[in-house]
């Protein structure tokens, strides 16, 4: 069969009813791959979940499951879905499957036009050009040319030409020509064109290009002015320099204008004192380029500036120079000196004097003591060490409704830390092992010491080495959740250690780790009701978590932890990530890293996490605990994953696993977020299902044998809960509640 321009041909079904086959279709001929298309085989022999397809080549268009070359005068430049489309105006294709249409003769385009934008050519002249001449200055304004050339980018070039009188040709006008704005690419059609020389003829080429004309081979077509410059004022004189500088005198010299524009008559230098222009200045004639400037104030600084007349007028002042006049000799009397050297020497002996006698009565000040000495000091008992306080409530006592408090909401970055951790002296801590690796720092067994208990194990994260402030921040603020939380199903937090370079996270330590690798160990080892039973623990920490407010969103099974009673904890806060070895298990978007296989669909598409998206997780936990830590969706990528479940493809009921307990399942992977059951309903649910074992016999898949439950440790009852009796119908149900109701005559109420 040929879906999406890919054919497929036969496939061989797998061995399991629950198995699919993945089978790569191949493109078919002038197409070539967009996503790589590929089906499933199904046990039943359906062709499942269509993913990727392929697109017809530059030159073909899709027709019939086939690609077919595009026609005289159409074409199609890429790769893709489209249709081949007419030739632009001016343009034609030679040949059939064309990838771009040639433009006809004496039309162009340009490198950065697409193949379907129209072929152009240059544009004419611009009309009108007009000039205006005020001394040695020109100004030039002119019309947009009447001929584009089908183009909108024009912009003007104009070039200067100067032609003495005693030659008969002209030349380029010299480097001290100015045009204002500019000489090329320009966008208006006007310009200013000055330092020009006086008593010269000038002519003016103003030319249109558009991003076509360097294609041409015609040369550029441009409109013509000729001018005569006037007399002119001379230019501004150049150097200004100092010559010497007295106490009432400035001897200054400069240099002859560049442009003289006819002959200097004479020179005028301005001076004042500095900051003092607009309350008065003086000038000096000078005929020759130097002036001394006399009649000065000693020690104050003067500016001074010079331009020259002629007969056409004055030019432009040159740049300020400032001098500054010598400062008078002070002139002291003999009695004077004598004076100053007795003041000298009566204050060093005074000073000498003080120095002794705070050496040998005042004794050394504290601000001179040395760092060591004051930690000695410190460590000698002068201030009283930390006391440590559990952060668990006392047992039996049940904490007042609470809600969640978002860390990263506090302005102060460590006010949530101190509002909900409790501080650990780093001394009581002592690590024994590495037993895992985490995104921001390693995860250690040790033992706390507790004043008046014993050592308690603990799990400690520390933060790497090379962290910056907001990776300290961050860290911490993760333990600022935890603290939190108070429920026998979720990860209790000890402390932290913040005091010091290395910042340290404790909590209680889980001995059987993590429970998809705790099922993956034990595969088969357990009975359904011993399964069940650790779903409800999960769900009754995500119960309580939800409660508060507070959205998980990497809910599953990796991230819950067993205890040595086999009660699961509820943890990672973003505390100790586990990094799986498949680099594609997490789908990047803008904000972080998603898990696709455990994440809602609105989670994925809108980032738009909830308690329903959580819920979701929790369905595929229960997929997972079922499966005894077997990888959702197993070898599929997240790609497949995500077009699967968007097609409606849900996991289907790992062996031996209740029909109940899938359509639970299902139920938590409703699309529709408002469907799915609340964490309150789930637990309800599966304490139903505890109550009836029955229930749990009528399998969705064939049971696949399991072996003896082992001797492992039972999950033990956290605190009292208010669940109904464990229900009196004879020896046979209580053998099949086994470890929930270990003496189901005498015990009052059913506890998990």
């Amino acid at each position: 069969m040929v879906r999406n321009l890919a054919a497929f041909s036969e496939a061989v079904t797998g061995a399991d009813s629950s198995s699919l086959v993945e089978v790569r279709g191949q493109c078919v001929r002038h197409s070539e791959e967009r996503d790589t298309p590929k089906m499933y085989c199904s046990a039943e022999g359906e062709w499942l979940v269509p993913i990727g397809k392929c697109v017809c080549s530059a030159g073909y268009e899709e027709r019939r499951d086939a690609c077919v070359a595009c026609e005289l005068g159409f074409y199609k430049s890429a790769p893709g879905d489209q249709l081949c489309a007419r030739c632009p105006p001016h343009s034609h294709s030679a040949a059939p499957a064309a990838q771009a249409c040639r433009c006809d003769l004496s039309y162009f385009r340009a490198a950065l036009d697409p193949p379907s934008a129209a072929c152009t050519r240059p544009p004419s002249a611009p009309v009108n050009l007009i000039s205006s001449v005020n001394g040695t200055s020109v100004t030039l304004e002119w019309a947009p040319p009447l001929d584009r050339g089908g183009r909108s980018d024009i912009t003007y070039n104009a070039v200067c030409r100067r032609c003495p009188w005693a030659l008969g040709h002209c030349e380029t006008c010299g480097g001290s020509t100015r045009f204002v704005p500019q000489q090329t690419s320009l966008v208006q059609a006007s310009l200013l064109v000055a330092n020009l020389l006086a008593h010269m003829n000038y002519s003016f080429w103003i030319e249109a290009v558009n991003g076509v004309s360097d294609l041409s081979p015609e040369p550029r077509r441009a409109a013509v002015v000729n001018i005569t410059t006037n007399q002119a004022a001379p230019s501004q004189v150049v150097v200004i320099r100092q010559e010497r500088a007295g106490q009432t005198s400035v001897s200054l010299l400069w240099q002859e204008p560049e442009q003289p524009n006819g002959i200097i008559l004479e020179y005028e230098i301005k001076y004042y004192e500095k900051d003092k222009e607009m309350q008065s200045y003086s000038t000096l004639k000078a005929v020759t380029t130097r002036a001394t400037v006399s009649g000065l104030k000693p020690g104050t600084r003067y500016v001074f500036q010079v331009r020259a007349r002629t007969s056409a007028g004055c030019g432009r002042f040159s740049q300020a120079m400032e001098v500054e006049t010598g400062k008078p000799r002070p002139r002291y009397d003999t009695r004077t000196i004598v004076w100053i050297c007795l003041t000298l020497i009566t204050g060093l002996v005074v000073l000498l004097l003080l120095v002794i006698c705070k050496k040998r009565h005042c004794g050394y000040s504290k601000a001179f003591q040395h760092s060591d000495e004051e930690k000695m000091h410190y460590q000698n008992g002068q201030a009283p060490p930390p006391v440590f306080l559990p952060l668990h409530h006392p047992p039996g006592k049940i904490p007042e409704p609470q809600f969640y408090a978002e860390p990263h909401t506090y302005e102060e970055p460590g006010r949530a830390g101190r509002g909900f951790t409790r501080e650990i002296e780093a001394s009581r801590i002592h690590i024994e092992k590495i037993i895992g690796s985490g995104e921001s720092g390693e995860v250690c067994y040790g033992h706390l010491q507790v004043p008046g208990q014993r050592d308690m194990p603990v799990a400690i994260k520390a933060l790497k080495a090379g962290y910056t402030e907001r990776q300290r921040r961050d860290f911490l603020s993760e333990a600022s959740i935890m603290g939190q939380f108070d429920h026998p199903n979720i990860i209790r937090l000890e402390g932290v250690v913040t005091r010091g370079q290395l910042a340290m996270i404790v909590t209680e330590y889980m001995e059987n780790g993590s429970l998809d690798t705790f099922l993956r160990t034990h595969d088969g080892q357990f009975t359904i009701m011993q399964l069940v039973g650790m779903l409800r623990g999960v769900g009754a920490g995500m119960r309580y978590l939800s409660d508060l407010g507070y959205v998980h969103r990497d809910l599953a099974a990796r991230n819950v932890l067993v205890d040595g009673n086999l009660v699961c904890k509820v943890s990672d806060f973003g505390l100790s990530r586990v990094l799986e070895d498949d680099p594609d298990a997490a789908y990047t978007t803008t904000g972080g890293k998603i898990p696709i296989r455990w994440t809602a669909p609105e989670a994925i598409a809108f980032r738009t996490f909830s308690s329903a998206s959580d819920v979701w997780s929790f369905g595929v936990v229960m997929w997972e605990v079922l499966a005894y830590g077997e990888r959702p969706y197993w070898n599929m990528t997240n790609r497949d994953v995500i077009s699967s479940v968007e097609e409606g493809y849900r996991l289907p009921a790992p062996m031996g696993c209740p029909r109940a307990l899938h359509q639970l399942m299902l139920d938590c992977w409703h699309k529709d977020r408002a469907q799915r059951p609340r964490f309150s309903q789930i637990v309800s649910v599966l304490d139903t299902l505890i109550r009836s074992p029955e229930s749990l016999r009528a399998t969705a898949t064939v049971n696949r044998c399991l072996a003896p439950t082992p001797a492992l440790p039972t999950p033990a009852p956290p605190a009292p809960a208010a669940l109904p009796a464990c229900p009196r119908q004879g020896p046979d149900l209580v053998q099949a509640l086994g470890w929930l109701c270990p003496d189901p005559w005498t015990r009052p109420s059913l506890v998990l």
